[in-house]
Parts: C-alpha cells; sequence; structure tokens
C-alpha cells in the first residue's frame, strides 16, 4: 500500500482523507496542520500528526502528499515535496499568484517531478461523457456555451477561513477556476476575456459576484456567471450530484453547449439535436434524448489516479501547465474586471 499525507485539515483535505480510507491501494500516513483540530482529528484516525510540512519531512518519507491548504503555500509546499523527491497532488488553484504558478511549473518540467494539480471534475464521468459526444461531432461544429456557478455561501464559510475574504479568496480564484478548466476540457483554449464584478452584497476585499464573456481559439464565445451571494441551484456542485454534502436538483443544468446541429446541456445530459442539416430551422422540432452515464465520484477516480501517477503508470491527467492555463484565464479576468476592458491572452 502507498503511503499518503494530506497537508492541511480543512474541508477538502478532510475529503481527501476519506477517500485516501476508502482506497485499498493507499493508507492515511499523517495529518499536516497546525492547528488543534487536525491534531486531535489524527488522533482519532490513529495517524501521525506533524505541525508544519518541514517536521514531517524530517522524519518520514511519504509516497505521495496532497496539499490542501490555503492557496498561497500551493507553491512553496509543493517545492518541499518535489526537493524531497515525493509526488504531490496539488488542490487547485496551482498557486496565488501567476509568478508563483510559471516558478513551480519551471520546477516540474525541469525535474519532471510527479505533480498532479487538484482539478477533479476533469476525472468526471459526467465531463468524459460531454468530451465523447462533442468530440463525435453530436452536436456539429461549437458555436457557443453559456455557463454558470451561482450558490449562496453561509457565514460560517467566510468565519472558519477568513483568507477567503481576502486576496486570493473569493469565487472567481476558488470556484471560477473550476469551471475554467471544464470550459478549457469542452471548447478549447481561451484566447480573449471580457467581466465585470462586484462586491456590493458582501463588501469584502474581493467579489462576490461576476459576469464574464469568452472567446475561445475555436472562434466558439461564451458567457459565464459565478457568485458565492446568489440564492440558486445553477451550479455544478448542486446538479451534479457528484458530492452528496451538497443539496441536488435533477431538473437544474449549470451549461449548455450548443452547435450548429444541436445543444446538450450539462449535468443533465439532456440532448436537443437536428437529425439532417438541410432540415434545421427554428420552425422544425428537435430529437430530443438523454445521454446515458454512471456517475462516480470524481475525488476517488483522482486518487486512483494520483497513485497512478505515483507508480509511474501514467502522466498526470492535470499536469502543472494546465493548472498555470487556467490560472492565466482567472488573472485575466480579474485584470479585464479592474480595467473595465477586453484582455487578450497570448
Amino acid at each position: 500500500m502507498l503511503n499518503i499525507a494530506v497537508a492541511g485539515a480543512g474541508m477538502i483535505g478532510r475529503a481527501h482523507m476519506a477517500v485516501i480510507a476508502k482506497n485499498p491501494r493507499c493508507r492515511l500516513m499523517a495529518v499536516v496542520d497546525p492547528t488543534e483540530a487536525a491534531k486531535q482529528q489524527a488522533a482519532q484516525l490513529g495517524v501521525a500528526w506533524y505541525a508544519s510540512l518541514d517536521a514531517m519531512l524530517e522524519t518520514a518519507r511519504p509516497d505521495g502528499v496532497v496539499v490542501a491548504t490555503p492557496n498561497a503555500l500551493h507553491v512553496p509546499q509543493a517545492l518541499q515535496c518535489i526537493e524531497a523527491g515525493v509526488a504531490v497532488l496539488v488542490e487547485k488553484p496551482i498557486a496565488h499568484t501567476v509568478t508563483d504558478a510559471e516558478r513551480l511549473v519551471h520546477v516540474v518540467e525541469a525535474q519532471q517531478a510527479k505533480v498532479l494539480i487538484g482539478h477533479h471534475r476533469a476525472h468526471s464521468a459526467i465531463m468524459a461523457k460531454a468530451q465523447a459526444l462533442i468530440q463525435a461531432g453530436a452536436l456539429g461544429r461549437l458555436v457557443s456555451v453559456m455557463g454558470s456557478a451561482l450558490f449562496f455561501k453561509p457565514d460560517h464559510y467566510f468565519e472558519e477561513a477568513p483568507w477567503r475574504r481576502q486576496a486570493g479568496g473569493g469565487p472567481i480564484l476558488i470556484n471560477l477556476i473550476h469551471e475554467i478548466h471544464n470550459l478549457r476540457m469542452l471548447c478549447g483554449e481561451i484566447v480573449q476575456v471580457q467581466a465585470m464584478s462586484s462586491q456590493a452584497v458582501r463588501g469584502f476585499e474581493v467579489e462576490d459576484t461576476a459576469a464574464i464573456n469568452f472567446r475561445f481559439a475555436s472562434g466558439v464565445l461564451g458567457t459565464f456567471l459565478v457568485s458565492d451571494t446568489s440564492a440558486s441551484a445553477r451550479s455544478w456542485e448542486q446538479t451534479s450530484q457528484e458530492n452528496k454534502a451538497y443539496a441536488s436538483y435533477d431538473d437544474e443544468d449549470c451549461y449548455v453547449i450548443a452547435g450548429t446541429m444541436g445543444s446538450l446541456s450539462v449535468p443533465t445530459m439532456r440532448l436537443k439535436t437536428y437529425a439532417k442539416a438541410q432540415d434545421r430551422s427554428w420552425f422544425k422540432s428537435f430529437d430530443c434524448s438523454v445521454a446515458a452515464l454512471q456517475r462516480e465520484d470524481p475525488l476517488t477516480l483522482q486518487m486512483d489516479h494520483f497513485l497512478d501517477v505515483i507508480q509511474a503508470k501514467t502522466a498526470p491527467r492535470v499536469s502543472a501547465r494546465d493548472g498555470l492555463n487556467n490560472l492565466l484565464v482567472v488573472d485575466a479576468i480579474v485584470a479585464s474586471a479592474q480595467a473595465q476592458k477586453t484582455v487578450h491572452l497570448d
């Protein structure tokens, strides 16, 4: 069995611990977190506790480390693991800043280090099915995509982690970066963004709502709304049924991808397509169907993939460079909202 340590015992860190506990290929070796609550949790789980990554790496050598700490710690802790020769799964976003992300990518690529970035939806059965339908030409040539991540975060979400109110927090970096990776998987690379953001409801240092337009290299145009103060179910968490911690609504979608022959709503996987190109018209009825799929927990699938990466059975599905590219788009969105102008990505 592979020995895995988890750095960061917050919400996502605990989720990784639960996944590790269920996986017959690995075991939780240690919890790394300076808090008393983490120390007690490690005792309950019967594993070693360390206040810092330094302390753990001085005395132990896990096969892999999951870095689930606040965003600003991702790069320095990932570099510590690489220096120690330990594979690392870095929670998204890859870094707090583009500069830090570039520094990590340089080291990873120069040393061919085993680093997986935790955009877990890349392992989603829903995303795999949507990609397969698009690549098979079910929608024709892609034209547009509409998306949303609208939800309401309770006050205690910010009270238990005050950094979420400050630079490096906010739904653009914490939540939208997931959507950016999904959009890149479905529609290709993003080359241009226009954005507006607002802090009107929560009044934090960071935004609570943003509206974004995208241009993709393929010519596809897209729009997206993200808000952590909108009482709505139109988010991946509340529609995908992948994380049972969230209430779920199977009549809602968070993406609609449209092409010249039809459209796909995700995650209900409802298809509306024309049978013949010569019969396309908004006056005529679509052929309506639902694409079948078997939902699985993407965090579980991601951990299996990470174990394969550790054992050199496969390359990381989400590389450090992928993580950087997602962050570059997010950075462009922030810049666009601040400057009130279109931003072009190279």
